[in-house]
C-alpha cells in the first residue's frame, strides 16, 4: 500500500499495481491489463424486451473484437433487460462481461444481493456507476434509490472480495465474490482541478481499472492524465480511455449541448457538419474516432481504450481493425 495526501487534506491508501501474480479475479480483462498489453473494451447494450437472440446477435458480431464487454444497467434510465441476466447470456456465447451496476434503482441490501448472485453466474469484472437520474428515463415519475454513490458501492465490493464481509460487517458464509473492480471518471467535468482528486477517491475505495467519459478534446485529456500521472495514478489503476464514434452532426450537436461532461469541440461540429451534408456522417466519426485512439495511445498512463458504439456494433470491429489493436491478445500467449 502507499499513502498519499490529497490537496483536500486527506489522506488515503492505494493499493500498486503489480504483476499477474497479485491478480484480483481470475478476470480475462485483468490477465490482458497485467500482461502490459494495450486492452480493448466495448459496450453490448441490452434489448427492451426478454428476447435472448438478441444479445446473442450482437455478441457475435463483437467476437474477437474485444477482451470484454460492459452490459449496460438500464443507460440513461431506460428500461432493458437485466445487466446481470444478459451478462450471463453474453457469458454463455463465449465473451467475457463487465456488469454494470447503478446505485439508482437499488438499496445496499439489494446491491449485495445482486453483487453474490452476479458472481454465481460467472461474471468476473463489474463497473461501479452511481446511475444517470430517473428523470432522463422513460419513467421519470420513478423514485431514485440512491442509497449509496459509486465511491461507497466500490467499497462494499471490495470488502466482500477481500474480506469477506458485508457491509453491515457481517461475515459471509462462504468465499466472497472476486471481482475485477471497475469505475467510471469524467475528465471533463467543472471544476477540472478537482478531477483528478475525484479519481484518487474511487481508486481509495478499491477500483482497479478506470473507464472515462467519452473523449473528443484529446488536449484537455492530457492535461487531465498528466494531473493523474503526477499524482501517480496510473500506477495504482488500469485507465482505458473513452471514445466513441459519431454517426451524425446530430449526434454531435446533441451530445455538445445536452450532454452532461461531454466537451465536443466546434472543429468537430464543422466536421460532422460537413461530412454529413455529404451523407457521409458515419465515415467521418469513425476517423474521428481513430485518430482520437491514435493520441491518446502515445499518452502516459492509458492501458486501454473503450469503445462506445451504441447500438452500432459493425463499428466496433471497423475501428478495432482500422486502429490495428486486432486480433485481440490470446490468454494462452501471455
Amino acid at each position: 500500500m502507499q499513502l498519499f495526501k490529497l490537496a483536500c487534506g486527506l489522506i488515503v491508501a492505494y493499493p500498486m499495481i503489480k504483476n499477474s501474480s497479485d491478480a484480483k479475479s481470475d478476470s480475462n480483462l485483468e490477465k490482458i491489463l497485467r500482461s502490459g498489453q494495450f486492452a480493448v473494451t466495448a459496450e453490448l447494450g441490452p434489448p427492451r424486451g426478454s428476447d435472448r437472440s438478441a444479445i446473442e446477435k450482437k455478441a457475435e458480431l463483437l467476437r474477437g473484437y474485444g477482451d470484454a464487454f460492459n452490459i449496460t444497467d438500464c443507460q440513461t434510465a431506460v428500461v432493458r433487460m437485466s445487466s446481470i441476466a444478459a451478462g450471463r447470456i453474453v457469458l454463455d456465447a463465449g465473451l467475457e462481461p463487465i456488469i454494470q451496476m447503478t446505485c439508482r434503482d437499488r438499496n445496499r441490501i439489494a446491491v449485495q444481493s445482486d453483487l453474490l448472485g452476479a458472481a454465481a453466474l460467472g461474471a468476473k469484472n463489474l463497473l461501479c456507476l452511481t446511475g444517470d437520474h430517473q428523470k432522463f428515463g422513460d419513467h421519470p415519475m420513478a423514485k431514485g434509490v440512491f442509497d449509496i454513490d459509486s465511491i461507497q458501492l466500490i467499497h462494499m465490493v471490495k470488502t466482500l472480495r477481500d474480506e469477506s464481509k458485508f457491509q453491515s460487517g457481517q461475515e459471509l458464509k462462504t468465499a466472497g465474490p472476486r471481482f475485477f473492480i471497475g469505475a467510471a471518471e469524467n475528465p471533463f467535468a467543472d471544476p477540472f482541478k478537482f478531477r483528478a482528486i475525484r479519481l484518487a477517491k474511487k481508486i481509495a475505495a478499491g477500483a482497479d481499472f478506470i473507464q472515462t467519459q467519452i473523449i473528443y478534446n484529446t488536449k484537455k485529456f492530457k492535461e487531465w492524465m498528466k494531473m493523474v500521472a503526477d499524482m501517480g495514478l496510473h500506477e495504482k489503476a488500469f485507465i482505458l480511455a473513452g471514445v466513441a464514434p459519431l454517426k451524425s452532426v446530430g449526434m454531435a450537436r446533441h451530445m455538445k449541448h445536452n450532454v452532461p461532461g461531454m466537451d465536443v469541440s466546434d472543429e468537430i461540429i464543422n466536421r460532422m457538419t460537413a461530412a454529413s451534408a455529404a451523407k457521409k456522417g458515419k465515415e467521418e466519426g469513425i476517423r474521428i474516432c481513430l485518430e482520437v485512439i491514435e493520441q491518446v495511445r502515445e499518452v502516459k498512463g492509458v492501458a486501454g481504450v473503450h469503445i462506445m458504439a451504441v447500438e452500432w456494433e459493425e463499428a466496433v470491429r471497423e475501428i478495432v481493425q482500422q486502429a490495428q489493436l486486432y486480433p485481440r491478445p490470446r490468454l494462452e500467449n501471455l
